[in-house]
């Protein structure tokens, strides 16, 4: 079962720095198109990664690119250095990425997102603008379509 709001409260609330990329950052936005993932960048110090194992322990993290799909622990985050990881757990996928194509890394990824409070947590998501120029340099069919959604929610808003 997919619980992509349960996950960024769970990671929200045990201190992990991340900002919502893709395409859980364009519905939050007002786009239509749905996803089953959340789309993460991170900050990859030893210490954040450790936050994120801990916060996940309890939902059995996987890596799952890797045939064998091998556990995610706090053991292995305080040891190994990671770019972008890649995990399965029993309540969703999560993308952990150290940078995004068109912005940069967590830093720049950061300086370009916003708070989003829900009622009992919040966190920081991608600007739409920022999250435009994103989905652009990603220039894959399905981000070149949430795109124009999202080119047509922000001239919306700014309208308005």
């Amino acid at each position: 079962m997919v619980q992509l709001v349960r996950l960024l409260e769970l990671l929200s609330n045990a201190g992990v720095n991340f900002v919502l990329v893709g395409g859980a950052a364009a519905y939050a936005h007002g786009s239509t198109m749905v996803t089953q993932d959340l789309d993460l960048c991170g900050e990859m110090s030893r210490e954040n990664i450790k936050k994120l194992a801990r916060a996940l322990a309890p939902h059995n993290p996987k890596h799952r690119m890797s045939p064998a799909k091998p556990p995610f622990t706090e053991e292995q985050a305080g040891t190994q250095c990671f770019k972008n990881l890649y995990l399965q757990t029993d309540i969703g996928q999560i993308d952990f990425l150290g940078e995004i194509k068109g912005i940069g890394g967590y830093e720049a990824v950061r300086a370009g997102s916003e708070i989003l409070s829900l009622p009992d947590f919040s966190f920081n998501i991608l600007s739409i603008t920022k999250l435009i120029k994103a989905k652009e340099a990603m220039g894959r069919p399905r981000d070149l379509e949430a795109v124009a959604i999202l080119k047509r929610i922000r001239n919306e808003n700014e309208n308005n």
